[in-house]
């Protein structure tokens, strides 16, 4: 029977035992989606991608039924039930007539559009106390969800490997294309190290049979927020897509909540899994799942620019969205499972604070900046401009020792939290380092300092700027550089290996790649 047929006579109101008022049909590459009013019916392209396979009557009803029975896990109340599409002797097509049966389809309720979690999102309506729900719903899901046997391999290190392994192959191709060469080979890098140290982890996770037949597509727009918490159009095709880590499943959905924005309920969504799964390990592999499925986003974005026909305007939207998704796989792989401490030291205008915020932000590391620190202590808005004299006023020495000691004790807070921290600051005196020497050995803690130079010509360009900036906290500028030059104690008291110099005005971005690596793969 011709597609084309059915799909002719699905669209008819007519065609339904409920009568709709209209019939909206939508495609996928794998369904067609008939919405009727209260009713949605999908059915199954005649397709082969080698990952499914819908070419036979017969797997298109096996496939139905899988959905159905796999979707019922977490929305019962939707998947109805799978009716046959019949075929009379007259040729015309039925749901509830007499005939040979041509074609099956899954019945669905519809769900409520404005009730979807993405919608919410984006209506600010998602709070906590949603994403709490949302949590709960996986976390008991996963608890029952079925284990052991066939399910278990999928969450070998040998799986794993393989499927990094074909990751990196598949995305060769793709270098300074849709993703950076240095963002390659340091994902590349960070997966090999990480499996390298984590295979007795690994194996745990099998033992303790946290390898599950999951969702597999647990994004935003399969989750809906209604009287209950309704998730829906797992994968029915192909096991190998539903088996794996709960932590995995976890990690793609607050993956997800990053790439689009929202990574504070990203961050409630783990707090209340947590909670609910009482799963300790779960925390180490998130980052590693996240860089995982971020880097496969990317790399099936990429795999559409290898379509000649695709026009131009559209080759660059998918080069912007593939980077996205890789760069954000970078930041995955770069950011810090333990607690740092690093600092900023160099004169006004050396880019130390446009450092600081870009390493913070790839290695997950919360910035303690000493320009708003020192104002919040005097109460003073951070904007605020104070033109003192070098030495005088807000900056006399005394302000400044207790706004350092004030960044070191914020500092210890984080650390013990168990959260790595940059101080943002000048730290142009060895007694105000020895202060964060001191407190990185007391808590054993990694220690690293960034330097920031820059030629005079380009500092002066700087600080011209900065004066027209009313929302910059720094009251750093030109007339009071040479002074502080000359207050300047050059770093000697520090190892070579924790010390990097910058210098801002000359790559420093390559500079930044380099520090960023140093400092993370010395952590794994």
């Amino acid at each position: 029977m011709n597609h084309s047929s059915i799909v002719e006579s699905m669209t008819r109101t007519d065609f339904y035992p409920h009568k709709p008022q209209s019939v909206q049909l939508v495609q996928t590459h794998i369904s067609y989606v008939f919405i009727t009013g209260n009713y949605v019916y999908k059915v199954k392209k005649p397709v082969n991608f080698g990952f499914l396979d819908f070419t036979t009557l017969e797997k298109r009803k096996f496939y139905c039924e899988e959905e159905l029975r796999l979707n019922r896990r977490l929305a019962p109340s939707i998947y109805l039930d799978v009716v046959p599409v019949l075929q009379d002797n007259s040729g015309n097509l039925s749901l509830d007539g007499t005939g040979q049966v041509i074609e099956y389809a899954v019945r669905m309720k519809m769900l409520p559009l404005d009730k979807m979690l993405k919608i919410l999102l984006a209506q600010n309506q998602a709070d906590e106390k949603i994403m709490n729900a949302v949590a709960e719903k996986v976390a008991r899901f996963h608890e029952t969800a079925e284990t052991g046997g066939k399910i278990d391999p999928m969450g070998s290190i040998q799986t794993i490997r393989h499927n990094t392994d074909e990751n990196f192959a598949q995305t060769e191709k793709y270098i300074d294309v849709t993703i950076p060469a240095y963002q390659f080979h340091f994902i590349r890098e960070y997966v090999k190290k990480f499996l390298d140290s984590s295979k007795d982890l690994l194996e745990k996770r099998i033992a303790q049979h946290k390898i599950r037949d999951c969702h597999g597509d647990l994004h935003l727009e399969h989750i809906c927020v209604a009287d209950d918490i309704i998730i829906f159009d797992c994968i029915e095709f192909n096991e190998r897509f539903r088996y794996g880590d709960v932590a995995a499943e976890v990690a793609f959905l607050t993956m997800d909540l990053d790439y689009n924005g929202y990574p504070r309920q990203a961050e409630d969504f783990v707090h209340a899994y947590l909670r609910y799964s009482e799963d300790a390990d779960l925390k180490a592999l998130l980052n590693f799942y996240r860089c995982y499925y971020a880097y496969v986003r990317g790399k099936v974005i990429s795999f559409r620019l290898d379509q000649k026909e695709i026009p131009e305007n559209e080759r660059a939207e998918i080069k912007k969205t593939a980077s996205k998704y890789f760069d954000q796989a970078y930041t995955y792989a770069a950011r810090l499972e333990k607690p740092a401490l690093i600092l900023t030291a160099g004169l006004i205008g050396s880019g130390k604070s446009y450092q600081a915020q870009r390493i913070a932000a790839r290695l997950g590391a919360d910035v303690i900046r000493t320009d708003i620190l020192r104002k919040e202590m005097l109460r003073i808005q951070p904007s605020e401009k104070h033109h003192e004299s070098f030495g005088q006023g807000i900056y006399a020495p005394d302000v400044s020792q207790k706004t350092y000691e004030k960044a070191i004790e914020l500092a210890a807070e984080k650390i013990q939290q168990g959260r790595p921290v940059v101080i943002d600051a000048s730290f142009k005196n060895r007694s105000d380092r020895s202060l964060a020497v001191n407190l990185s050995e007391r808590l054993r803690v990694p220690f690293y300092i960034i330097e920031c130079s820059c030629p005079d010509d380009v500092v002066k360009i700087r600080l011209e700027k900065r004066k027209l900036d009313k929302d910059n906290p720094s009251d750093g500028r030109w007339e009071i550089l040479q002074e502080q030059k000359n207050q300047y104690e050059e770093i000697k008291e520090i190892p070579d290996n924790c010390c990097f110099k910058v210098d801002t005005a000359d790559q420093p971005e390559i500079l930044r790649q380099n520090i960023i690596r140093k400092i993370k793969m010395a952590e794994l």
